[in-house]
């Protein structure tokens, strides 16, 4: 199991922290705003928890073609957790060495974003009320690796659900009675 979950949770690491950097530095350049950024980030994470799916298929075929449910979530979660320490890591590095101006580039984004939505001064003054006390708060490495990682891990959840569900299998169906079974159709 350790070199199925190994091989997979690395790759999907490797995935999900290529599409952070890509998409940061778009989002940095200004090619993409924010919120083109948060639809490409989830649909990153999801490409990347694909490999769940194929770690845990890899994993029962392997292993004679069958796996319980509980099994397959384990091999799947321990999947998920390898990758979202990649991604964890990686927005650890952008946040603090490539784009320490984030909080206030997003700040000014949701501001601006408000604004054009005509909402009062009370309202705006509430959102930099609230953008301060994110800043604050992602400016503690700590705190700003917590909620980072609630970003991933429930996509991840979900996929492991998911996957481990279809692939259950009790037992392997014997390649004679496949063979049988084709042919009387």
């Amino acid at each position: 199991m350790k070199r199925t979950v190994l091989i997979f949770g690395l790759i999907s690491g490797v995935i999900s922290s290529a599409m952070m950097f890509l998409s940061v530095s778009l989002i940095h350049r200004g090619t993409i705003n924010f919120d083109n950024g948060e639809v490409i980030g989830y649909t990153a994470i999801f490409l990347s928890f694909l490999l769940v799916f194929f770690g845990i298929r890899s994993y029962r075929e392997r292993n004679g073609g069958t796996i319980t449910f509980g099994r397959a979530f384990a091999v799947g979660i321990l999947i998920t957790l390898i990758s979202c320490v990649f991604y964890v890591a990686s927005w650890e590095v952008i946040y603090f060495n490539l784009m320490p101006d984030f909080s206030d580039k997003y700040a000014a984004h949701a501001i601006a974003k408000a604004r054009a939505k005509g909402a009062d001064e009370a309202k705006l003054a509430a959102i930099k009320n609230e953008m301060a006390q994110m800043k604050k708060i992602y400016d503690n490495p700590l705190a700003n690796a917590a909620v980072t990682l609630i970003e991933p891990l429930p996509v991840g959840l979900i996929v492991t659900l998911v996957s481990a569900g279809i692939l259950r299998r009790r037992r392997a169906v014997p390649p004679a009675a496949t063979a049988t079974l084709a042919g009387a159709r």
